[in-house]
């Protein structure tokens, strides 16, 4: 069985689904050296995983993007059996109505062009569209979570049989360090951040919620609670008023953008952080929380989409409107040491359920029911 996947430049800022192809791969290929897996892409890169993993060799074929159809003959001169396109957020879709005889696998992440279009930018419109255009065509449909499988079934009316849960995990860098105090060094060092802080990591965008995060920490300093709201990530739509609003209330001192971080200074911003928080409008799974919990930082976090089924009971899940809940929470962690401690301890038990490992393997399983 030949595996063929659409994958892009993988040795640029590996974030959200370079992250889940990356890791998918490394997984399969690490439990079965003899597995054939193909990357279609758009150029050569110098990437390891495009040359080996765990010493085999991984096929690549690059094909020109402005030319649709040079990727199904990429998959036809490939001999790929069984095709994976893994996200839907993604124009070329040429393969799912020409190459009849390969069976076809879409991960669909989350339904955030249809639920959020109107509000994101202008890109982002075409990929509501192109996923109703293709949503009959692939053998089967995989999705991070139960709460994204019940939206492709009320949104875009997909056959619950048609459609297989599998969840993410966090990272094998990312776990608990037990002494802080040289990471937070380096951390200071590096970046000028000196604990306590609170942290949030991802697009930093309206919807995220930013907006509340932003005065729910207001209220925390409110309450004499001394800290720094530090958010890691790009800096995405509606970004402007999220700068007005820290402006506004005289926060500029006291939240710190330290843009994009490779992972080896998020494991440190993770175990330096006191507590993280995550409450986010809308997710198809939610990474960073669970990354998070895996270096054993207590997580908040929103009660919406597929959250709970995350964080399950190792967190607080809070309404994302309610900004007192949001502040009382923080206020609670970070003023008793023996429930951070407590949550903690919940935070690694929960995360260790997570694995690469069970997602690459769940993922082959499907492979071999289409072929």
């Amino acid at each position: 069985m030949n595996i063929g996947m659409l994958s892009w430049i993988l040795d640029i800022q590996r974030t959200g689904i370079n992250n889940y192809l990356y890791n998918i791969v490394t997984a399969m290929v690490e439990a079965d050296k003899s597995r054939n897996i193909s990357l279609i892409h758009y150029q050569k890169s110098d990437d390891v995983i495009y040359q080996k993993v765990n010493d085999v060799v991984i096929n690549s074929f690059p094909h020109n993007i402005a030319n649709p159809l040079s990727l199904s003959k990429s998959l036809k001169d490939s001999k790929i059996d069984v095709f994976h396109l893994p996200s839907h957020m993604f124009p070329q879709v040429s393969p799912f109505f020409i190459n009849k005889n390969v069976k076809k696998i879409l991960t669909v992440h989350d339904l955030i062009p249809i639920l959020f279009g109107k509000k994101l930018p202008f890109f982002y419109k075409f990929w509501g569209p192109t996923l109703k255009f293709i949503k009959n065509r692939p053998d089967c449909i995989i999705t991070d979570s139960v709460n994204t499988q019940r939206d492709l079934i009320n949104y875009l009316k997909i056959p619950e049989e048609k459609i297989k849960v599998i969840p993410l995990a966090p990272g094998k860098n990312f776990k608990f360090i037990k002494d802080k105090s040289i990471i937070r060094e380096e951390l200071e060092l590096k970046y000028g951040i000196s604990s306590p802080f609170v942290l949030y990591a991802g697009s930093v965008e309206l919807r995220k919620n930013i907006l509340l995060l932003i005065k729910s920490f207001y209220k925390l300093l409110k309450m004499g609670v001394e800290s720094k709201l530090v958010l890691i990530g790009s800096l995405g739509y509606g970004s402007e008023e999220i700068l007005k609003t820290i402006e506004s209330l005289g926060l500029s001192k006291h939240v710190i953008f330290p843009g994009y971080v490779p992972d080896e200074d998020l494991l440190k911003f993770y175990n330096a952080a006191d507590v993280f928080v995550f409450p986010s409008l809308y997710e198809g799974f939610g990474l960073p929380p669970l990354e998070a919990m895996a270096c054993g930082l207590p997580v908040i976090t929103s009660n919406t989409s597929s959250l709970p089924e995350v964080i399950g009971d190792a967190g607080f899940t809070l309404d994302p409107d309610d900004c007192n809940a949001f502040a009382d929470s923080m206020y609670q962690i970070l003023t008793n040491e023996d429930l951070k401690n407590e949550m903690t301890n919940k935070s690694l038990k929960r995360a260790a359920m997570f694995t690469w490992e069970k997602t690459a393997s769940e993922t082959w399983k499907v492979y071999e029911q289409v072929f």
